[in-house]
C-alpha cells in the first residue's frame, strides 16, 4: 500500500484495532471439545495453528544441514510444548505433526537419518482406543477439505498421514526402479506405509473403504505393481534391441531371469517379512507375464528352427528357475498347489515333438548311408592293422555325426527322444548285420544230401537203379549259387567277421559316450513332471542296444558256422568228404587231410582278429566232426567198416583232436574234448561185434525204427547207419530180412 506516512500510519493502527477487537472474543472462548476447561486461544484456528506449529516445529533442523536435527532438538521440543495450550496442540497432534515435517524432510533430502526419526514418530501417534475421551473428541471437530475431482473431508490425521502414505505407495508400487541402489532404505518405507495404513483404517471413511484389504494383501499389491512395471520397461528395452544380439524372446527370458534374481534375492526377504509367500506371487506373475509373451510363438513352431533353438532353452530355463523359486519357497505340498496353478510353457513338450521329427529324419538319413556303405563294401581289410572293411567305419561315422547334431541341440527334451535315438542307431545296426549275411549260402547248399541206407554186397557189381540214384543229388546248388559260393573265400568271411567284431566291440563305446552327454545335457533336477522322470529310469544303459548286439552276434555265429562248413564240405570236400576212408580206412587215413587242413587254419587264423579266433577255429573244429561222422554214418554204399577199424578211426580222432590243440597254442583242451566225445561215442559202436549191434538195436525197439536209447548208449538210427556200413554178411542178412535195404555197390 502506498499512502502519505502521517495517512498509512492512522490506517494501519486502525486496521490492528479493528482486528483486535474481533480475535479477543473469538480467542477466549473455550475450546471446541472443552479440551482443557479453560480459556484457549485460537481455538477455532485450527488450520492456523497447525501450520503455526509445523513451522515452528522446521526449528529442528541444522540451518547448515537440512539433512540433520539440530544438537538442541530436545530443547526446541521441550521449549516448543509451552504453545500446545495456546495452540490446542495434543499429543497425538504434536507426533502427528513432528512425523510429516521429519518424513517430508527426508523425501527432500534423501537422509536415512530423518527417515528414521519419522518412523519413531509415526509409531508413537497412539491408536484410537490409546487416546482420551477429550483427545479423541478434539480430533473428531478438527477437519478439511481437499479438492480432487470436488472436494473431499479430511480428518486431521487423514489431512497428514494420506499424503505420506500415498507417496510411500507409490515408491514401493515399483520398488524395482526407486530402490535398485538402496534396497535397505526399503525397508523402513515399507514399515511407514504399515503404519499409516493401520492408522488411517482407524477413521471413519478409510476403514469402510478398505475393510477387506489387509497388510498382506498391500504388499502382494505392491509386488504385482512393481512386476508389471519393470516387466514392461524390460519389454521395451528389448524391443529397442540389436536383432542382431538374438531373438527378442530370448533376450527377454533372459533378462526376466535376471530381473527374478534381483528381486528374489533383494526385495523379497523384506516383503516376505509381512507376506510369506510373496516370492510365490512374485514368480508366478513373472511366469505368467512372460508366458504371454511365449504363447504365440510356440504355437507357430513347427520345425527346429533357428529361431526355435535359440528361444526355448531360454523359456525353458526361465521356467525352471521360477518353478525352482516356488519350490524353495515353501512347503512342498503347498509349492505343488501353485505350481499347478502355473499355465505351463509346454517347452519340453512341444520341442519333444520337433526333436522327435529331427530324429526321425537323421535316422532315415542314416538308414541310407547304411545301405549304400554295404553295397559298395567290398571286403577288403582296411589295413594289416585293421582287418575289418571300410563299410562299418562310414556307418560309424555318419552315426557319430548323428550322434553329434542330436547333442547340438540345446532345446530341452525328454527321455523319449533319447530312447528313439537309440532305438534308431541299434536298427541302423541291426540292419547292417543283416545285410552282411544276406548273400550267405545255406548249409544245404554245402552239405551233400545223405545218400540213402544200403546193405553190404561182397560182389563188385553195383546194382544200377540204386547207382543211379546215389548219382542223383537234387540238392546240389545250381552253377549260378556255386558261384556265390566260391566269391565267399576265407579272406573274405574272416573280414566279414572282424567287421561285425568292430560293430559290436565299438558299440560299447558309443553307448558310453551318449549316456555321458545325455547326463551332462540333462539338468540335474526336474520340478514338474516326475512321471516322466520315473519313466526314464526304466531306459537304462544295460538294454540299450541289445538288439544289435543280439543280431550281430547271431550273424558272428551264422558266418562262423558257414566258413567252417565251407571249408570242410566245400573246399576240401574232394579230400574230406568224397576220398577219406576210400577205398578201405587202412589206405586212406586221415593224417593225409591235416595238410590241407592247416593250410585253410592258417589262413583264418592270419585273417581273423584274435577275439574272435577261438570263435572261428571251433566252427572248424565242429565242422571237421560233423565231417568225420558224415564220413563214418552216411560216408553212402562205398563205404565198409570191420570192428579192427574202430583202432584206426580212434588214432584218427586223435590226430585231429591234437591238432586243434595245437600243443596248446590252439583251442583250450578241454573244449576239443568236450566237442570230440560225441564222434569218438559212435567209433566205439564201430568197434563192437555185428551180434551185439544187432542186438542193442532190437533192444531199442529197431524194429519200429524208434529213438530209444540202447544199453551200448546209441539211438536206433545210429545203430542201424552203423549195421550198414559193415562189411559182415550177417549184418547184411539182417537188414535185408528187417529193413528190405537194397544191396550196395561195395
Amino acid at each position: 500500500m502506498s499512502l502519505p506516512s502521517s495517512t498509512g500510519e492512522l490506517q494501519r493502527t486502525e486496521c490492528l484495532r479493528s482486528l483486535r477487537e474481533i480475535a479477543i472474543p473469538l480467542a477466549e472462548r473455550p475450546a471446541r471439545g472443552d479440551l482443557t476447561g479453560e480459556v484457549c486461544h485460537w481455538a477455532d484456528g485450527y488450520h492456523l495453528n497447525v501450520r503455526l506449529y509445523e513451522k515452528l516445529l522446521l526449528s529442528v533442523f541444522d540451518m547448515l544441514d537440512e539433512g540433520k536435527l539440530t544438537e538442541e532438538v530436545e530443547e526446541i521440543l521441550e521449549l516448543l510444548k509451552s504453545t500446545w495450550r495456546v495452540l490446542g496442540i495434543t499429543e497425538t497432534i504434536h507426533c502427528t505433526c513432528y512425523a510429516w515435517v521429519l518424513f517430508r524432510q527426508y523425501v527432500m533430502t534423501s537422509e536415512q537419518g530423518i527417515l528414521q526419526h519419522a518412523m519413531e514418530q509415526l509409531t508413537k501417534i497412539p491408536l484410537k482406543e490409546q487416546r482420551g475421551p477429550q483427545e479423541r473428541s478434539h480430533l473428531n471437530s478438527l477437519h478439511s477439505k481437499f479438492e480432487q475431482g470436488g472436494f473431499r473431508d479430511l480428518s486431521f490425521l487423514q489431512s497428514f498421514l494420506s499424503p505420506i502414505q500415498r507417496w510411500a505407495d507409490k515408491q514401493l508400487g515399483d520398488y524395482h526402479l526407486h530402490f535398485a541402489e538402496r534396497p535397505a532404505m526399503m525397508g523402513n518405507i515399507v514399515t511407514v506405509a504399515m503404519v499409516a495404513r493401520r492408522l488411517l483404517l482407524e477413521e471413519p471413511a478409510a476403514a469402510m473403504q478398505s475393510m477387506s484389504i489387509t497388510d498382506r494383501d498391500q504388499i502382494e499389491s505392491y509386488i504385482l505393481s512393481s512386476i508389471k512395471n519393470a516387466f514392461s520397461r524390460l519389454l521395451h528395452a528389448v524391443e529397442k534391441a540389436d536383432p542382431m544380439h538374438g531373438h527378442p524372446l530370448a533376450l527377454l527370458a533372459d533378462e526376466t531371469k535376471k530381473l527374478l534374481k534381483k528381486d528374489s534375492t533383494m526385495f523379497m526377504p523384506i516383503l516376505s517379512q509381512r507376506h510369506p509367500q510373496a516370492a510365490v506371487v512374485s514368480a508366478s506373475l513373472v511366469h505368467k507375464l512372460y508366458g504371454n509373451k511365449l504363447k504365440p510363438f510356440v504355437d507357430g513352431a513347427e520345425h527346429l528352427t533357428e529361431d526355435v533353438v535359440s528361444v526355448f532353452p531360454a523359456a525353458d530355463s526361465l521356467e525352471q528357475y521360477i518353478l525352482g523359486l516356488i519350490m524353495s519357497s515353501c512347503e512342498e505340498e503347498t509349492a505343488e498347489v501353485y505350481c499347478k496353478k502355473l499355465i505351463p510353457y509346454e517347452i519340453e513338450s512341444i520341442s519333444g515333438t520337433l526333436v522327435m521329427r529331427w530324429v526321425n529324419s537323421q535316422l532315415g538319413r542314416v538308414l541310407g548311408w547304411v545301405e549304400r556303405a554295404i553295397q559298395q563294401e567290398r571286403w577288403d581289410p582296411i589295413s594289416p592293422q585293421q582287418r575289418h572293411g571300410s563299410s562299418i567305419v562310414e556307418v560309424y561315422r555318419i552315426v557319430e555325426e548323428t550322434i553329434d547334431q542330436f547333442f547340438a541341440l540345446k532345446v530341452p527334451m525328454r527321455s523319449t527322444e533319447m530312447n528313439s535315438l537309440f532305438r534308431g542307431i541299434d536298427n541302423a545296426f541291426q540292419i547292417y548285420a543283416n545285410h552282411v549275411i544276406d548273400n550267405l549260402a545255406s548249409k544245404d547248399d554245402l552239405v551233400p544230401p545223405v545218400p540213402i541206407l544200403t546193405r553190404y554186397k561182397k560182389e563188385a557189381v553195383g546194382i544200377k537203379a540204386f547207382v543211379k540214384k546215389e548219382l542223383f543229388d537234387p540238392r546240389l546248388p545250381d552253377e549260378r549259387r556255386s558261384i556265390e559260393i566260391n566269391v565267399l573265400t576265407t579272406p573274405t568271411l574272416c573280414v566279414q567277421l572282424n567287421t561285425l567284431y568292430y560293430a559290436i566291440s565299438q558299440l560299447n563305446k558309443l553307448e558310453d559316450s551318449i549316456w555321458e552327454r545325455w547326463t551332462k545335457k540333462m539338468p540335474r533336477e526336474k520340478f514338474i513332471k516326475k512321471s516322466i522322470v520315473e519313466k526314464s529310469k526304466s531306459f537304462t544303459q544295460k538294454d540299450t542296444f541289445d538288439g544289435s548286439r543280439k543280431d550281430i552276434n547271431a550273424a558272428i555265429d551264422r558266418i562262423c558256422e558257414f566258413t567252417g562248413t565251407k571249408i570242410i564240405f566245400w573246399d576240401l570236400r574232394d579230400q574230406f568228404i568224397d576220398n577219406l576212408y576210400k577205398p578201405s580206412v587202412s589206405l586212406s587215413r586221415l593224417e593225409a587231410l591235416i595238410e590241407p587242413l592247416d593250410v585253410e587254419l592258417s589262413q583264418l587264423c592270419d585273417i581273423i582278429v584274435e577275439a574272435l579266433r577261438d570263435r572261428i577255429v571251433t566252427s572248424l573244429l565242429q565242422a571237421s566232426l560233423d565231417g568225420f561222422l558224415r564220413v563214418i554214418l552216411d560216408g553212402g554204399p562205398s563205404r565198409v567198416f570191420s570192428p579192427g577199424d574202430a583202432k584206426l578211426l580212434e588214432e584218427d580222432l586223435e590226430v585231429l583232436k591234437e591238432f586243434f590243440i595245437s600243443g596248446g597254442d590252439g583251442l583250450p583242451r578241454g573244449v576239443v574234448e568236450n566237442q570230440v566225445a560225441r564222434v569218438r561215442h559212435v567209433i566205439k559202436l564201430h568197434g563192437h561185434e555185428t551180434r551185439e549191434l544187432i542186438e542193442d538195436l532190437k533192444s531199442t525197439g529197431g524194429l519200429q525204427m524208434q529213438d530209444g536209447r540202447s544199453k551200448l548208449g546209441a539211438d536206433s538210427k545210429t545203430l542201424l547207419r552203423v549195421l550198414c556200413h559193415r562189411s559182415d554178411s550177417e549184418a547184411s542178412q539182417f537188414l535185408k530180412k528187417q529193413y528190405k535195404l537194397p544191396k550196395s555197390s561195395a
